[in-house]
């Protein structure tokens, strides 16, 4: 691994997400120009893209900006999550295997924002 960011276990978890988020689209089997389904995709991509680029940066004040973005993507994704399964898309079994996963991402992006101080 060549880059820093390629270790951090938050990263490796949202590439697990990214995967997961493509999966559930994958069986959704949405339109090609649905939004929630482009919103969910970009959604999930925007968290590891963020956490790449705020690892790249060099002072504090940058990585902490994207960290927060992508700690936001998060919470997006959560959102999208709650509009499926309120839509009946999915059920409460896949709403709670993301969950748990967004759960965990931000807890471990919270850490990550603080450690920036």
């Amino acid at each position: 691994m060549a880059f820093d960011f390629e270790k951090f276990p938050v990263y490796r978890l949202s590439l697990e997400y990214v995967r997961e988020a493509e999966e559930l689209l994958i069986q959704l089997d949405l339109p090609k120009n649905s939004r929630i389904a482009d919103q969910l995709s970009r959604a999930s991509l925007s968290i590891s893209l963020n956490i790449a680029e705020g690892a790249g940066r060099y002072s504090k004040a940058d990585k902490k900006h994207f960290y927060i973005t992508a700690r936001g993507s998060v919470f997006e994704c959560v959102a999208i999550l709650d509009v499926l399964l309120t839509k009946g898309k999915i059920d409460q079994s896949i709403h709670s295997k993301q969950y748990a996963i967004l759960e965990e991402l931000s807890k471990m992006l919270s850490g990550l924002i603080n450690s920036q101080k």
